[in-house]
């Protein structure tokens, strides 16, 4: 991973902003097919996936059996969520319910 530079930073911080500043989840959506490739796209949904039910605290064989994300990103995802920086947390603080 190459390190970052303050420009970098001050675009990581723009892109958090537009991301802050839409409300509605379609274009949110939309934003995110068109900011990153369809296997980007694919490796967000699929550690998302991941979190809730980590933290519902099933296995990260049952998670695998279910999702069919890699045990090896499940347990990534773990780490991040026990030991991160909170990001995680707080999606699963705005997370609606799911029907």
């Amino acid at each position: 991973m190459k390190r970052r530079t303050s420009t970098e930073d001050v675009a990581m911080t723009d892109v958090a902003q537009v991301l802050a500043a839409i409300t509605d989840p379609d274009l949110i959506a939309r934003f995110l097919i068109d900011l990153c490739t369809p296997a980007e796209v694919e490796a967000l949904v699929d550690r998302w996936a991941v979190v809730p039910l980590l933290a519902d605290g099933m296995s990260y064989r049952a998670i695998h059996d279910q999702t069919g994300v890699s045990v090896t990103t499940i347990g990534r995802v773990a780490r991040c969520l026990d030991h991160g920086t909170g990001g995680y947390a707080a999606g699963l603080a705005h997370r609606r319910p799911t029907a």
